[in-house]
């Protein structure tokens, strides 16, 4: 607890311990993707397009936790690496939706095995059942976040 008694107890704090996994998440994650000339960004880029193909720029922001402004650096990038392509005019308003090429897929497969390792060493502690719990508990603590709600289900306990 802070000196003056007020304040959050960051041993006993879950969102600090979580913050804490997801930076140690995010520096492994660096570590490996360091040598393979990536960044956690510009592989969760690539991994949004593969999955959602035609993503605009706006979506590939939001969906790596980036600015647009950021994503719009990044895709460039990545354009002139030749590991995405985006139309040059937007098909419809103003979006160009930006997809994978081979080589980009290629990158993609690369960066994959490392991110996956990382995963692997983070999980290699749990069980099967723990693994699961907390994929359940960690989903229902995002819903609970987003949706705005006071955390209960509905019910009323009996």
């Amino acid at each position: 607890m802070s000196q003056n008694g007020v304040g959050v107890d960051l041993d006993k704090s879950l969102g600090y311990l979580l913050k804490e996994a997801s930076s140690a998440l995010r520096a492994a994650m660096e570590e490996v993707l360091r040598p393979l000339g990536m960044s956690v960004t510009h592989y969760s880029c690539l991994e949004l397009l593969a999955q959602r193909p035609g993503l605009s720029n706006s979506e590939l922001a939001r969906g790596a936790f980036v600015t647009r402004q950021s994503m719009n650096v990044l895709l460039q990038a990545l354009e002139r690496e030749g590991y995405v392509t985006r139309p040059a005019e937007a098909p419809v308003g103003k979006v160009l939706p930006a997809r994978l090429t081979p080589r980009g897929r290629q990158r993609l497969e690369k960066a994959t095995v490392a991110v996956r390792s990382v995963e692997d060493r983070m999980l290699a502690g749990l069980s099967e059942a723990e693994q699961s719990g907390a994929f359940r508990t960690l989903q229902s603590m995002i819903r609970s976040l987003r949706d705005g709600g006071d955390g209960s289900d509905g019910s009323d306990g009996s």
